[in-house]
């Protein structure tokens, strides 16, 4: 493409993942659906830790900030994507493209910090349980989610920012949902190589480390597990991280799929491949969490009864 008048680009259309316009109502209530369950999914796992006194616990401080993150990482994207579809319409703006940029990084890198805080919490909860309260203090767990929170809003800042330099043409069309940040850079007119380098510098070191202190710590939890001698202190040691390596399994899985898309250089597949991280995971997750955690279950079946009773009684 020929750059054109760069300095007035207002916004963008965004193709979604079809053109086809008999596929467009099959889409929204696809997505729309998908969305209402992740609300309402995760909203009810944030009241039911919330409202019980039993999950006022360091094990249980971060899931509720998890399902949080995964309402807003959703919030993002969906919403917007829906209002074009019942619009027709395939505008958003330069700013709004902007702005959606610097909340998905933000709420898709903490889901990651998160769940690399949650390894090391089942970490020293396995492999140090008499000393878990003392390391796993309130203090402690506080400073881990404020890290977390300031890296990635600085992280994204800066990634916003180096999008900022960038010039467009003045006709620019991505090929997707939302304004993912590997597109925006790619249809630059103007020079992206430092944009690409911060870009993929950041996944390595950012993902990277988070990821690598996942597989320590799991491998740790492995270690101690093995080392127990009866079975039944096995079964309870590993069912306490059963839910939480589902979901790091579901999202490496679903990462792969995604970087494998993008190496391959098909904005389609590309597309596709990222509503499984952005839309599918954060619906699944308060399946995973409620399933498959004894306390959970016994949290959201007295959170359902005490409901009904007060229902009942007014």
């Amino acid at each position: 493409m020929e750059p054109g008048n760069d300095t007035r680009i207002s916004e963008f259309l965004l193709l979604g993942l079809s053109e086809e316009p008999e596929l467009q109502p099959l889409l929204s209530g696809l997505f729309l659906s998908t969305y209402l369950i992740t609300v309402f999914g995760n909203l009810l796992i944030i009241l039911d830790v919330g409202s019980d006194s039993h999950l006022q616990t360091p094990m249980y401080f971060f899931l509720p900030n998890l399902s949080l993150v995964d309402i807003c990482s959703t919030s993002t994207t969906v919403p917007e994507m829906l209002m074009n579809i019942q619009t027709e319409s395939k505008v958003i703006t330069y700013a709004g493209c902007i702005t959606q940029i610097y909340f998905f990084i933000v709420f898709a890198v903490l889901d990651v910090f998160l769940l690399a805080v949650m390894a090391y919490d089942h970490f020293v909860a396995i492999c140090h349980p008499l000393h878990y309260m003392v390391i796993m203090n309130p203090r402690l767990c506080g400073l881990l989610l404020l890290v977390s929170w300031v890296i990635c809003i600085l992280h994204s800042l800066l990634q916003s920012l180096m999008v900022l330099r960038l010039s467009f043409c003045t006709e620019v069309e991505l090929p997707h949902f939302f304004c993912e940040l590997n597109q925006m850079i790619q249809l630059a007119c103007s020079d992206n190589f430092l944009n690409n380098m911060v870009m993929y510098f950041a996944s390595v070191l950012l993902g990277g480390g988070a990821f690598a202190g996942i597989l320590y710590s799991y491998s740790k939890i492995v270690s101690s597990i093995c080392g127990i001698s009866s079975a039944q202190g096995k079964y309870k040691a590993f069912s306490t991280s059963t839910s939480h390596l589902s979901v790091v399994s579901f999202y490496c899985t679903m990462l792969g799929v995604y970087l494998s898309s993008v190496a391959t250089q098909s904005s389609h597949a590309s597309a596709v491949a990222s509503v499984m991280y952005t839309v599918v995971t954060p619906m699944l997750n308060p399946f995973i969490y409620s399933l498959r955690n004894r306390d959970i279950k016994r949290a959201l079946k007295a959170f359902f009864v005490t409901e009904m009773q007060r229902g009942q009684l007014s």
